[in-house]
């Protein structure tokens, strides 16, 4: 029955949503704005400044859906390897954005977090981010997590290391690691009582890996990869990995 309706509602470009059954945290891996700057002969600079206009779209459409959490892969540990002008277009990007869009943030009370060791960018791009931190953060609506210099395995080694330093200044046995606790080590900051792990990861442009993205938290997450380059990722695509999502019978290892 759903199927049909799925079909049905493709064809209008409108998804039928069950708002009981939305997830609560959705990530997304935004991929493929270099190629969608190459099949159209533009520099791949040209790609990310379009695929900024479609994460300025996501993020409203995430606040209007009643999305709790949206984190999107900004700029990985990994991505130093690319060109220096390329990084630097990248930021320079980022503070753009945070100057364009930082009054409407605050006045639809959407709370930013960034994810990653962010002290290492260029000055203007960390001061931007600082101002953002600071003037959304007692925010109560949506939580716009930005991973940026963020690496899965990175975030893991610094919460082990940190609580390798607990047990060696007898702040903790190693009788009291946990789950929570390891949580509560990683850059998300949290336990699954504060905010659940994401439900569903989102990576465009048809690539099928995580590529060192929320390894830890992305245990029971549902994934999703639509064949489409980022900048393409309209609402409507973005609707339609979520009907995706509610599709499916989560049932965590049980029957």
């Amino acid at each position: 029955m759903w199927f049909f309706g799925h079909i049905y509602y493709a064809i209008q470009g409108i998804y039928m949503l069950n708002q009981e059954r939305m997830p609560v945290h959705v990530a997304i891996i935004m991929d493929g704005n270099g190629r969608w700057a190459k099949e159209r002969g533009l520099p791949r600079l040209a790609g990310h400044n379009a695929g900024m206009k479609a994460m300025k779209k996501i993020v409203d459409h995430s606040d209007k859906l009643g999305i709790k959490h949206l984190t999107v892969y900004a700029f990985s540990t990994e991505n130093w390897k690319r060109s220096l002008a390329e990084v630097s277009g990248i930021f320079k990007l980022l503070v753009a954005y945070v100057k364009s869009d930082l009054k409407e943030l605050v006045e639809n009370n959407v709370k930013v977090k960034v994810l990653g060791d962010y002290s290492s960018l260029p000055g203007d791009a960390v001061k931007s981010l600082e101002k953002t931190l600071q003037q959304t953060k007692d925010n109560t609506g949506l939580q716009f997590n930005i991973a940026l210099n963020y690496g899965g395995r990175d975030e893991i080694t610094r919460a082990v290391r940190s609580i390798g330093e607990k047990i060696a200044a007898g702040e903790i046995a190693p009788s009291d690691i946990t789950e929570d606790l390891i949580s509560g080590e990683l850059f998300t900051g949290f336990t699954q009582a504060d905010v659940p792990d994401p439900e569903l990861i989102i990576r465009t442009s048809g690539e099928l890996r995580l590529s060192n993205f929320l390894l830890w938290q992305s245990a029971y997450s549902e994934l999703v990869f639509p064949d489409v380059y980022w900048p393409d990722f309209t609402p409507e695509e973005y609707e339609k990995a979520i009907a995706d999502y509610q599709s499916r019978e989560r049932r965590f290892g049980g029957r």
